[in-house]
């Protein structure tokens, strides 16, 4: 069998297909590492004899001369993934696979020749629709993504028509991603059963005159058009190639070279005979109610995963035998559905292996066996409850809520391969599917591959036990695959390992119980400042169409641009990538110095925006059994450490502002208590006066002085006494700019002041506080020879960008290194408030913990005890850390959290 790939398609899935990844010295991988896992994964699965990939060469071809606008419409290629094409053919050439890329000459056409060129049966391994008119008996397409075959009968499924008559329905339906142009009007549908009714292209426009309607009028006026379309679209099957099957033969892979190749991009996951002897691997026996894990989508370095089901007692007495036995297992959970409130779970899976793992089905709506819960929850809850057996579980917070309600409670702390990744590299994603593929080179059955997508997706329950089973078992095995793929990186490092065991994972059944508890919403309070955000919202609206003269939708860029820049006349900024005036927020602040319209149009925005994401969305999000809001803490995500909030997002009320506060108003204690809100102050510089040791920064925390009016007076040679509302505005966006690593460019652009200006203020302030300056060209000087930085407590980021070649990046990673160890010391030391505090209280139900949001913590308290708890939680919220400058913490108190923030 002869296989073709579709190099430079498959180069762009590979691209899209993974998050940014940089080689140490900060070269772009991603496309590198995708491509290579996928070629890897075919070599193993296929072994060919024949295989050749096929690329695009850059330039023109006959299409472009018969048609200007062919393809015109493409963006340029990213450079990010151009400086990976290099690396791609170094691959390629170590892997000892032949490699085409003809000059003005299209790949599609060269594979088309190829797949004619050979009695042999042909596999073109592409999801390009255009080459599913090469397929016949003899050869197929292979989509790897999707695990499919596109075979005759599929093309004549897909299309509505067979594989021979695919270029004449391009011709009439057009192709928007090469920009050849159709017949306006004809979709897929009106295109096939022409062609089903006319044999062809040709019998089409011979009967055009007995086509009815509008679409028979565009067809006739589009005869010429047609005809260009379909010779673009039809391949070219007859090329003369410089090289023939004879001459395109696989060599041995290079071993070696593949190993130095794999270090200096940094892919762990490879080793140099992966692509080699794990190629030839021979596939796991099977054994009763065992079946392998499914082929995955895409990547390479694929593990055999057996799966036994769990349905029957003796089966669940194994399991627990062996179990007992191990002294580290995963777990995961399948359920109805992503409230853990709600939720009902309808499979567990377990490994104590990296290649076996065990799924028991419980909740399946299938007639196959499957357990009671009671049996299961007898076996298994003394196991999962066990603190002397380590378990390891991805995104733990989800499964130990609903293992809990079903009488399995999960004993803390427990081990989590997202938290694992999180502290190890925290710049990176953490989901399983982006680690299995980091970490492991093993691409995951991803959800939608078992459940579909959209209308058609069904529930976890209706998936039938076996191919839950598959997709469970890979979870967990694959979970216990990434916790010893991961560990020795954490183990070598006492920093990292204790924010991992001290911080981390005892957080997590904390945030779980934050979630559980929820907060009262007073949905009155809501529903008025919902109908007066509305009543607003049209005023505002009524006032920007007096103020342009007509009536236009403002949620439209479009219809927008046209009032601003071809009406009013106003200068454009900015373009969009696709070359329209931009109206982003930033352009429109600028513009309203001069105009009331987009003033007009920003407040209409914000006001839009709180009462779709809070004061419609809020009520919705209120727990019907609890009366509460749930919102989910994500450890995960902010790279710098600090927790996020989704479901609602809590942390993006603009509380600055009066129409954040009257949300806030809506969020109230329970009947008995009061809320109180404890707020670290000035936190970020307080760290920069520790980290710098500036003596005049450092005095002026340790003095309890105003710090914006001591930089104000500093800078401009003042009085502190004298320094005017405005300095004193002036001096705090010079403070908090400077720990966000501000350039002179932004300082103006903050104050509304020449560059010029700017940068007088920036020498005057590092004048004044000389250690600052010092500590922040140390930092950076830091982050270029380590590519890192930590914070205080050790927490490390990595930042892959500090040595891209890209001046924009290198720039914005130096911002991020300067700011990382103060914000990222600033989340560690509230999680470690947060921790001191949670041992403190225990179960106390007269106070608390609810909420954790940016430096404030908002506790329930017991009402008569609110200025006791103040203090104690003051305290130890102070003592969290230790700093050559003191801690302070704001306090307040009050029925809603508007009233004690």
């Amino acid at each position: 069998m002869h296989f073709i790939i579709d190099g430079s398609g498959w180069l762009y899935r590979a691209f899209h297909a993974l998050p940014p990844l940089t080689a140490p010295d900060g070269q772009p991988t991603q496309a590198v590492l995708g491509f290579g896992n996928m070629l890897r994964k075919l070599l193993r699965q296929h072994d060919p004899e024949h295989l050749v990939i096929v690329f695009d060469a850059p330039g023109k071809t006959f299409r472009h001369e018969l048609h200007s606008e062919y393809k015109a419409h493409r963006p340029p290629v990213p450079p990010e993934l151009k400086a990976q094409f290099e690396p791609i053919v170094e691959l390629v050439g170590i892997m000892g696979l032949p490699l085409l890329q003809i000059p003005d000459v299209e790949a599609d056409d060269v594979i088309g020749t190829l797949a004619h060129a050979t009695t042999d049966e042909v596999r073109i391994i592409s999801s390009d629709k255009d080459l599913a008119q090469l397929v016949d008996g003899r050869v197929q397409m292979l989509d790897v993504f999707k695990n499919k075959v596109l075979d005759p009968d599929a093309v004549t499924e897909k299309f509505g028509v067979p594989p021979e008559r695919v270029a004449d329905w391009l011709a009439l339906v057009g192709d928007t991603s090469d920009n050849v142009p159709g017949v306006p009007g004809v979709g897929p549908k009106t295109a096939a059963k022409w062609l089903n009714a006319y044999t062809d292209l040709d019998g089409v426009l011979e009967n055009a005159d007995n086509i009815k309607g509008k679409v028979g009028e565009s067809l006739r006026a589009h005869t010429e058009q047609v005809r260009l379309a379909h010779t673009l679209t039809l391949l070219r099957t007859e090329l003369e190639l410089p090289q023939t099957w004879e001459t395109l033969t696989r060599n041995p892979i290079d071993d070696e070279a593949l190993s130095s190749f794999a270090q200096r991009l940094g892919f762990r996951s490879w080793t140099a005979d992966s692509g080699s002897s794990a190629a030839k691997g021979s596939a796991g026996t099977q054994t009763p109610s065992t079946s392998p894990t499914p082929a995955k989508k895409d990547g390479g370095g694929q593990r055999e995963i057996r799966t036994t089901r769990v349905q029957t007692v003796e089966q669940l007495e194994e399991l627990c035998k062996e179990l007992s036995a191990a002294a580290i297992f995963a777990v995961d959970t399948e359920t109805s559905g992503l409230n853990t409130r709600h939720a009902d779970l309808v499979g567990i899976s377990l490994a104590t292996t990296e290649d076996h793992a065990w799924y028991i089905p419980l909740g399946h709506n299938t007639r196959e066996p499957q357990l009671e819960l009671k049996a299961v929850v007898a076996a298994l809850a003394p196991l999962l409850a066990d603190r002397d057996k380590q378990r390891v579980l991805q995104n733990g917070k989800f499964d130990a809520p609903i293992l809990e309600r079903h009488g399995m409670p999960l004993a803390a702390p427990w081990d989590d391969t997202q938290l694992l990744s999180y502290v190890v590299e925290a710049h990176e994603r953490h989901d399983m599917d982006t680690l299995a593929e980091r970490w492991l080179g093993h691409t995951t059955t991803h959800y939608e591959d078992i459940v579909g997508k959209g209308k058609k997706q069904i529930n976890f329950r209706d998936v039938p036990v076996d191919i839950a089973a598959d997709y469970a078992g890979e979870d967990a095995a694959i979970t216990l695959g990434l916790f010893t793929a991961m560990s020795p990186t954490l183990d070598s490092d006492a920093q990292l390992k204790s924010v991992y065991t001290e911080l981390e994972m005892p957080l997590a059944p904390l945030l779980e119980r934050m979630e559980a508890r929820g907060i009262t919403l007073d949905r009155d309070v809501l529903a008025d400042a919902d109908r007066d955000f509305s009543a607003e919202i049209d005023h505002e609206e009524m006032r920007c169409h007096d103020l342009a003269g007509e009536s236009f939708n403002l949620g439209s860029p479009a219809q927008l641009g046209v009032i601003l820049f071809e009406k009013l006349g106003l200068p454009v900024l900015q373009k969009t990538p696709k070359g329209a005036p931009s109206t982003a927020e930033s352009v429109l602040e600028e513009l309203a110095a001069s105009h009331e319209l987009p003033r007009r149009i920003l407040r209409w925005r914000m006001l839009s925006k709180l009462r779709s994401t809070y004061t419609r969305a809020l009520d919705a999000a209120v727990d019907p059994d609890t009366g509460r809001v749930h919102c989910r803490f994500q450890q995960a995500v902010a790279s710098t450490g600090r927790l996020s909030c989704a479901d609602p997002n809590l942390q993006n009320i603009p509380i600055r502002r009066p129409e954040g506060r009257r949300i806030r108003e809506a969020f109230v204690a329970a009947e008995g208590y009061s809320l109180v809100a404890l707020d670290y102050s000035q936190v970020e510089l307080r760290l920069m006066a520790h980290f710098s040791e500036d003596p005049l920064l450092t005095s002026a925390f340790a003095e309890g002085v105003d710090i914006h009016s001591r930089t104000a007076a500093q800078v401009w040679s003042l009085q502190e006494d004298t320094v005017t509302p405005d300095q004193r505005r002036a001096a705090k966006a010079v403070n908090f700019g400077l720990i966000y690593g501000i350039s002179a460019f932004g300082l103006a652009r903050n104050l509304g002041i020449s560059r010029t200006e700017a940068d007088d203020i920036m020498q005057r302030f590092f004048s004044a506080f000389p250690r600052v300056k010092a500590y922040m060209d140390a930092v950076r000087e830091q982050a270029h020879a380590q590519g890192e930085v930590r914070t205080l407590m050790g927490r490390r980021l990595i930042l892959p960008d500090i040595r891209s070649r890209n001046a924009a990046r290198r720039q914005g990673a130096e911002r991020i290194a300067i700011n990382a160890p103060l914000q990222g010391t600033a989340a560690d030391i509230i999680k470690q408030a947060m921790l001191d505090i949670d041992h403190k209280l225990g179960n106390n139900p007269d106070i608390r913990m609810l909420l954790q949001v940016h430096d404030e913590l908002v506790f329930e308290v017991r009402q008569g005890m609110e200025q006791d708890a103040v203090e104690s939680l003051s305290g130890l919220m102070t003592e969290a850390a230790q700093l050559r400058v003191p801690l302070v913490v704001d306090s307040g108190i009050g029925h809603s959290w508007a009233e004690a923030h």
